[in-house]
This record gives structure tokens, sequence and C-alpha cells, in this order.
């Protein structure tokens, strides 16, 4: 039997929920019964843009790079990268950023933004991840 569109958005909402309380179940065995205050020192905060990232994990930690991709200019794919077809396209991948986290920090991060997008998907509509499909004529830009 098939879903409605209602009925994926009542899922979506209650796995939000269950995800929001799964938190916060979470955040109360952590500290247990008693009151902790969050103080949040933005002294050495360092902020950067990132359009791409790499993943890698060990059994103890999960660990993502963040940096640009960067399109070399036509100009230096002719001169550098010529082959037998003709000046072949290069995307150079570079790192500025190294996160390390835990698994159980690593799965908070991957629950927060899963709500995050959600939210957003709600406000703006779906976001697409196929740049030919973000486009008018199916034509990239």
């Amino acid at each position: 039997m098939a879903k409605s569109k209602s009925d994926t958005a009542t899922l979506e909402a209650e796995d939000s929920a269950t995800a929001t309380g799964s938190i916060e179940e979470q955040a109360a065995q952590q500290t247990g019964t008693r009151q902790v205050r969050l103080r949040i020192d933005q002294s050495d905060l360092h902020t950067c843009y990132a359009n791409a990232f790499r993943t890698n994990a060990t059994a103890e930690e999960v660990i993502v790079d963040f940096g640009l991709n960067q399109v070399v200019s036509a100009q230096r794919q002719q001169t550098d990268a010529t082959d037998a077809d003709g000046p072949s396209g290069e995307i150079v991948f570079q790192l500025s950023n190294r996160v390390i986290l835990n698994y159980y920090s690593a799965k908070r991060l991957v629950l927060t933004l899963g709500q995050l997008i959600r939210r957003y998907e709600d406000q703006f509509g779906e976001l697409k991840l196929n740049v030919s499909d973000r486009t008018k004529n199916g034509s990239s830009v």
C-alpha cells in the first residue's frame, strides 16, 4: 500500500520528535537529575567556509576533513593538462580543517544536522544534490 504525502510528513515528524526525545534523554542520562549550566566560550572561535568534505574513521573516532573544491582555470588546464583527447578538467580539493569526533558526538551531530535540514526543506523545499536537477533546463551553469 502506497503512503500518501501526509503519511510521509507524519512519519518524518514522528522521527524528528523521537530523535529530539532521544537527545533529551541522552542529556538527562549524562547529567543525571541535577541542573547543569552551560557557558559557551567563543574567545578562540575561528570561522571557515567549506564546500566539500571527506570522511575517514578508526575504531575510536570519526574524522571529517573540510575544504574547498576549486576548479582549475581553463587557461591553466590547456597549458598544464593536455592529453591526446585535449584539455582534461581538474578539480583541486584544498583541505583547510579537520574535525575529529568520538562516535557518540558524531551521532549527535548527524541527528542535529538531519533535524536542521528537515526544517529547512519544510520551509524552502527539497534540497536537490544533483546540480542538473537544480537548474532550469537540466544543464549545469
